[in-house]
């Protein structure tokens, strides 16, 4: 949060936009992968198991005020043969990605059902942001 103050005291009109996603199996929330071996431990954890995507979506304004939006997104990963992991990783898609899987790559053709916001996977929620922007004034067709 500190970074997006910054960046609006250098623009006092300026609104700041910022989101995140996480990936949470249960209660647990998976790393971004920075490895292979964390990209391996989370793909075992999610073959052939349901879990859920968060995405978060914050607008600062320039008055200090802060709005957000949530998307939540549940998927299930189809049972993963030790191959299909393998060409997984050797792929790369998976680096910095939270719960170790780009679904905007070949990781899609992994995925055995989602309900909920593709976007919201991919990292920003349209849906939500579209309202968020919306609330905060701006002309959004």
């Amino acid at each position: 949060m500190a970074r997006e103050k910054a960046l609006a005291a250098a623009d006092p009109a300026a609104h700041v936009l910022a989101g995140d996603t996480v990936v949470a199996v249960g209660r647990r929330i998976l790393p971004k992968a920075e490895d292979e071996a964390t990209a391996r431990a989370c793909l075992a954890l999610l073959s052939g198991r349901r879990h859920r995507v968060f995405s978060s979506v914050a607008l600062l304004a320039p008055d200090g005020s802060l709005r957000d939006r949530l998307s939540e997104t549940q998927l299930r990963f189809k049972p993963l043969s030790a191959q299909e992991v393998e060409a997984y990783i050797a792929g790369g898609e998976w680096h910095g990605k939270a719960g170790g899987y780009a679904i905007q790559g070949s990781a899609e053709g992994l995925i055995a059902w989602l309900a909920g916001s593709h976007s919201g996977v991919i990292g920003l929620p349209l849906f939500e942001t579209r309202a968020l922007l919306r609330s905060a004034g701006f002309a959004i067709p």
